[in-house]
């Protein structure tokens, strides 16, 4: 009898090394790095690591809590699955399974623009877990459209990311060959081949294609939309934009990719419901600061009058208490997640969200805290 996945695979790197050994070699280099030297990933990691927490003990039997409501809605821990384009190339079959995850565990599931999946489908797949995340496109009716859909599927959030005013190089990307549409050669081949759990996920879903984005190109092949993708989508956000994402969306409305105070301030007064730090996960510029360095200034600046989310380099329950010591009032994690679906397919995405709390309450229980809101009081500054 097999064990139980938790004593197979305890730790988010135990998913992330069967992931790595189940995925071909292009879809693992899209994932896994992020530009230049992947110093900025690194760094995120390294800053996260650093931060230390002070156990007190002698409480007796407690059990801590970690039930998070944010925007009027009750999740079961402030863990959310972060939005991640191309999933399908990832793993064939990736967005209905974090869809089906965010439904069970009861936590939130941030559809990207760029994802294979249509907000039609995820949507009520997600069972009203579902955010909605918009790279802004430079045509105000496509950017109209792209929202009512949204809010016709059932999302609940809006979230417009503005840490992609340009086209990051990703060196590591561009020498594993990858293309949208992906380049059917001898060596694409040859790499799925030795991947044949992967190849039979892509013969059962097909070639991963953009299906949000299909309806506005007028010939829905990979090449075109492509195209149209790197010329529609990006580029042009600003605040006056952002004001008038405002008053299209009835809902929550957070901007993601903020790492200056200032910026963070200026999105509140254009309407923003709350601010999310994070440096795309090291996958813009390199040079980018650890995005855990840059949340105090933000939180000192927010002042308690929007949530401040938070995610990059999450890898672990104890990073995800990391950030909420920090202020975080809710964490995201994208890697975790895809390392959970390519190790172990449609059970992978509940199973890192499984860890990723299981984590984050045997943290509290050491450091005795019983409630979220007393992790900062065991930060070790």
């Amino acid at each position: 009898m097999a064990a139980p996945l938790m004593d197979r695979y305890p730790a988010i790197s135990d998913l992330e090394a069967r992931a790595r050994k189940r995925m071909p070699f292009f879809s693992w280099e899209y994932l896994a790095s992020g530009t230049g030297a992947d110093q900025a990933v690194q760094r995120n990691e390294d800053a996260l690591a650093e931060i230390t927490l002070v156990p007190q003990l002698l409480k007796g039997e407690f059990d801590p809590s970690v039930e998070t409501e944010l925007f009027g809605v009750t999740y079961s821990a402030p863990i959310g699955i972060a939005p991640v384009g191309l999933t399908g190339l990832i793993w064939p079959g990736a967005d209905a399974a974090l869809a089906a995850a965010a439904a069970d565990r009861r936590i939130p599931y941030c559809m990207s623009t760029v994802s294979t999946t249509r907000p039609e489908d995820a949507g009520p797949a997600s069972d009203g877990m579902g955010w909605f995340q918009l790279y802004p496109p430079r045509q105000p009716e496509m950017r109209a459209d792209l929202i009512r859909r949204a809010r016709e599927s059932g999302f609940t959030t809006l979230v417009v990311t503005a840490d992609v005013p340009a086209r990051s190089r990703r060196e590591r990307q561009v020498k594993a060959q990858i293309r949208v549409p992906p380049k059917i050669g001898p060596k694409l081949l040859a790499q799925s081949a030795i991947n044949p759990s992967w190849s039979m996920g892509v013969l059962r879903n097909g070639l991963p294609r953009f299906r949000t984005l299909e309806k506005y190109v007028d010939k829905a092949t990979m090449q075109h939309i492509a195209g149209f993708v790197g010329a529609s989508l990006g580029g042009t956000l600003s605040y006056d934009y952002l004001s008038e994402v405002r008053d299209e969306w009835r809902g929550p409305l957070v901007v993601k990719g903020i790492l200056d105070a200032d910026d963070a301030e200026r999105c509140l007064d254009r309407g923003a419901d709350a601010i999310w730090v994070s440096n795309h996960g090291g996958r813009q510029l390199d040079g980018s600061l650890a995005a855990i360095h840059a949340l105090p200034a933000i939180l000192e600046r927010v002042n308690g009058r929007a949530p401040v989310i938070f995610d990059s380099g999450i890898r672990s329950g104890l990073d995800v208490a990391r950030a909420l010591a920090m202020g975080a009032d809710f964490v995201f994690a994208g890697r975790a997640f895809l390392f959970g679906v390519a190790a172990l397919g449609k059970r992978g995405a509940g199973h890192a969200y499984d860890v990723l709390a299981d984590e984050l309450v045997n943290v509290m229980a050491q450091t005795g805290c019983r409630q979220l809101n007393e992790l900062p009081l065991r930060l070790h500054s």
